[in-house]
């Protein structure tokens, strides 16, 4: 992404059911659904305890494209269902809005839901009631919804998004004001650079909690699930170190310019757990009730601790190919508006072998993730 551009028309997954797509690699998204379910279920049974809605709306920010989109909301129905069956109650109307940036293959989720109606209705019978899907396109850092009229927020892996390269990279002429050392932060990045991303994530997420602060019901709740990085350490996710030494390879062969590789800049921060509860501290709008911390490696745990379907261990640059074609799924997007298709295969083959050498140096690629369950303040 150049430096000063807004996410919102550039930022998305690659879309479709193709072996490229983030529907056919998001493995990695959908373990941390999973670990993040007991929070999930506390939070939600609380909150259908303390309101019992007749019309439950929830919306899923940053839902992204494929099976993982109606997971969440597969879980939110059934921990609802068993909470109505405790209360001897009938199960409420159900209202999901599903929100991403307008450039989010929303088709791709619509064209599963006729499966989807059929597996519930099979599965609940006449029990349950009407429910509505919706898309809501939109940046979550700005109002989506009218004041007061939603219950409950799920929000997972999209909050590590800018909506911007930090300002402070821009001149009042609209060049580049701050020296940046790479595509991202990095741990051995200048003190200034670190600074401004921080800031920029500062402002966004208190942009976001405000947001949503006014448009949930008194009670409503929200349960955040962030990639982050250990506690008081400047320790970076080395997928980015890694895809920006493939970059400059392919800037000392002539295969890129030097001014498009130094305008480029993906809008990802990591915050520590501390940065996180400051924030939300700071903005005051919410309480926050319950914070987990769980490690995830790069492939997530994929097929059952890194076995193949055969029992036999994947090796590194099986376990290479899976993470690049998960960080493909995710970046080919930004990569391609600002690169241009061409390099795409070529960068992320390099990218393969990048990450299967350093599998073979650490072994272990681990980084936590920070789930947060928020009750709005009264």
């Amino acid at each position: 992404m150049e430096v000063g551009m807004s996410t919102q028309n550039i930022l998305h997954m690659n879309s479709g059911v193709g072996d490229k797509s983030y529907a056919h690699n998001s493995f990695f998204q959908k373990k941390a659904i999973i670990k993040a379910k007991p929070i999930l279920e506390e939070s939600m049974t609380r909150l259908y305890y303390n309101i019992l809605p007749k019309c439950l709306k929830v919306a899923d920010l940053g839902c992204s494209s494929g099976p993982n989109t109606l997971e969440v909301i597969s879980n939110i129905i059934n921990i609802v269902d068993t909470t109505s069956s405790n209360l001897n109650l009938s199960l409420p109307d159900f209202q999901f809005y599903l929100n991403d940036l307008f450039e989010s293959d929303f088709n791709t989720v619509f064209k599963s839901l006729p499966q989807f109606y059929k597996t519930l209705e099979g599965k609940k019978g006449n029990k349950i009631g009407p429910c509505f899907i919706n898309a809501t396109p939109g940046t979550f850092y700005k109002r989506l919804f009218p004041t007061s009229s939603m219950h409950f927020f799920h929000c997972s892996y999209s909050l590590h998004w800018l909506s911007q390269a930090p300002e402070e990279f821009i001149d009042a002429d609209g060049g580049e004001a701050l020296e940046r050392d790479g595509i991202y932060l990095r741990s051995t990045s200048p003190r200034a650079m670190q600074k401004a991303y921080l800031r920029q994530f500062q402002r966004d997420l208190k942009a976001f909690l405000k947001s949503r602060s006014e448009e949930l019901v008194p009670g409503g709740e929200m349960v955040l699930t962030f990639i982050g990085r250990q506690n008081n350490t400047s320790e970076i996710r080395a997928t980015w170190d890694l895809l920006g030494f493939a970059l400059n390879d392919m800037l000392s062969e002539n295969l890129i310019e030097k001014e498009t590789l130094k305008s480029f800049n993906i809008p990802n921060y990591d915050p520590s757990m501390e940065e996180v509860k400051e924030i939300i501290e700071e903005e005051g709008s919410f309480i926050l009730h319950r914070v987990e911390t769980i490690w995830m490696g790069w492939h997530g745990n994929m097929m059952n601790n890194e076995e193949g379907a055969n029992g036999n261990k994947l090796d590194e640059n099986m376990t290479g190919e899976f993470i690049a074609k998960y960080i493909r799924a995710v970046t080919e997007p930004l990569l391609k508006a600002h690169f241009g298709q061409r390099i795409m295969d070529e960068l992320f083959l390099r990218f393969k072998d990048k990450v299967a050498q350093l599998l073979r140096d650490i072994q272990i690629l681990e980084f936590p993730n920070f789930i947060v369950s928020l009750i709005k303040n009264a």
